[in-house]
Formats: structure tokens, C-alpha cells, sequence
């Protein structure tokens, strides 16, 4: 089974064995998606939705954040840890897209790269859940699942697993893919457990790198 033949089969059977999955973060405007992707960085999706709705009831939108001290958000996201650089990133983000971006979220990959706090893998989270284009968003699921499968070797940085997934997955499938690995890597293809092989969907066609 070549790369491809291998990444058009796990996209089938995950698609079968996850067919509602989505981003965790709980948002309604591309804007608070940035934000809470900023603080979901060594923090739980389901804090960061807890957090994030003090925060959004005293600054409503982009410009009240923008306006924003820095202490008042870092008070704030505290719980979600590093306050003070998700603070100090968000402040930034705010801000620039007030003065740059008439407030709001430029559809733009390299645009968005250049917004403080986002790397790679916020930005194609934005491209993908908010303006539905190709986008794969390797986050440790994803870069762990991949090299178990097969689907990449040995690799563990991030913007070169992009690229190797990039050359097997259909531009249109990235985005939901990195979503069901997420789903798959918290329920069955575990990273703090020995995974539960023996209930996977990908059993017959998986290498099982690393997995004794």
C-alpha cells in the first residue's frame, strides 16, 4: 500500500468511526477562535471554554480587547496558565487586527501568520474551521497518530509533518482528518495509556510505530 492508498484508508474508516467530529473550542466569530486557540497552548479545551466566557462578557468584541490592559486579560485567562504571554499575544493580536484589519480576521494564510501568538498550526485552524479552506493542523495528535500509522517516519516537527501530509491527504479532507485524529488519540490511540489496539478501526493497516 503506497502513502496515498494508506491516507485515503484511514480518512474512510475515521470518517466512518467519527462522523460529527469538530473543533472542541467552542467559539461564534473567527476573532474568539484565535483567542482561544492562543490559550488552549498547554491548557484543555474544555478549560479554555470555561475561561473564555468571563472574558467575552466584559470584552464583547475585538476592539473592547484591543482597548484592553493587558493586566485585565491576563486576570482572566490566569487559570488557562502563562498568563501573562497569552495575555501580552492576545492584547497584540487584538490590536493589530483593529489597526490593520478593520477588525476582523483576515482570510489570508501568510496574513494570518504575521498576527501575534499565531503560528502555523492556529492559522490553519483558521482556514479550515472558519473559512473552510484546505488546511491540515498538526498538533500533537496529529504528529503522534501519523508517525503510529505510517503515514509519516520519524517525523516530529511540526511544519514537516504539514508538509509530508500535504503530499499524501486530499486538499478537502486535511482539515476534518486532523479533527477525527484528535478524537481518535483521546479515546482509543492514547498517548499517556498503551493505546487500545484491539478496538481501533485501523488495526489491520496501522504500523503501530513506537507501540510495544
Amino acid at each position: 500500500m503506497t502513502g496515498q492508498e494508506l491516507a485515503l484508508e484511514v480518512i474512510q474508516r475515521l470518517k466512518n468511526e467519527y462522523p460529527e467530529s469538530d473543533c472542541t473550542l467552542d467559539y461564534d466569530e473567527a476573532w474568539k477562535l484565535l483567542v482561544s486557540v492562543r490559550l488552549a497552548a498547554q491548557c484543555t479545551d474544555a478549560r479554555v471554554n470555561v475561561v473564555v466566557q468571563d472574558l467575552y462578557k466584559k470584552f464583547p468584541d475585538v476592539d473592547a480587547l484591543a482597548n484592553a490592559e493587558v493586566s485585565e486579560i491576563e486576570a482572566l485567562v490566569r487559570p488557562c496558565g502563562l498568563g501573562n504571554s497569552k495575555a501580552r499575544d492576545i492584547s497584540a493580536c487584538m490590536r493589530m487586527l483593529r489597526d490593520e484589519y478593520g477588525s476582523r480576521v483576515p482570510e489570508d494564510f501568510d496574513a494570518l501568520l504575521k498576527l501575534p501568538g499565531v503560528g502555523r498550526k492556529s492559522a490553519n485552524l483558521i482556514m479550515g474551521d472558519v473559512f473552510g479552506k484546505p488546511a491540515i493542523v498538526t498538533d500533537t495528535h496529529c504528529i503522534r497518530l501519523s508517525n503510529r500509522i505510517g503515514l509519516v517516519h520519524d517525523i516530529k516537527d511540526p511544519k514537516k509533518v504539514e508538509m509530508a501530509l500535504w503530499k499524501i491527504i486530499p486538499p478537502e479532507e486535511g482539515n476534518n482528518l486532523c479533527h477525527r485524529l484528535v478524537d481518535h488519540g483521546r479515546e482509543i490511540c492514547t498517548a499517556r495509556t498503551h493505546p487500545y489496539c484491539d478496538r481501533c478501526c485501523l488495526n489491520d493497516i496501522c504500523e503501530k510505530n513506537g507501540v510495544d
